[in-house]
């Protein structure tokens, strides 16, 4: 029977399962999103029989996971500094915006 993934495939699955166990998922979590991952990456490449519209149209999983990293470029997103701001109760935060956010809560 031949392989599902070619062994470019297999290494960059142990490596997304390696890097979501060291931050602290489970086994089975861990597998489940390298394979969903890589089977997305496949589809993205072409090299899969079958492929869903999101996983060809939609951003690349690495581009998203870095948009979503709360490091990346932009920091942290208005929506989660506005829900930390909440549960400081800071004053006047549904009127703040992104930056003012930011400077209150580091401030």
């Amino acid at each position: 029977m031949p392989k599902a993934w070619s062994d470019k495939r297999e290494r960059q699955y142990e490596h997304i399962k390696e890097g979501l166990e060291e931050r602290g998922k489970d086994e089975s979590t861990a597998e489940e999103i390298a394979a969903r991952t890589v089977n997305k990456e496949r589809a993205r490449a072409g090299e899969s029989e079958e492929a869903s519209r999101t996983s060809t149209e939609d951003i690349s999983s690495g581009r998203r996971g870095g948009l979503r990293s709360h490091s990346g470029e932009g920091g942290r997103t208005k929506a989660q500094l506005y829900e930390e701001a909440r549960k400081k109760n800071v004053e006047g935060r549904s009127g703040m915006s992104k930056a003012e956010l930011e400077k209150a809560l580091d401030g």
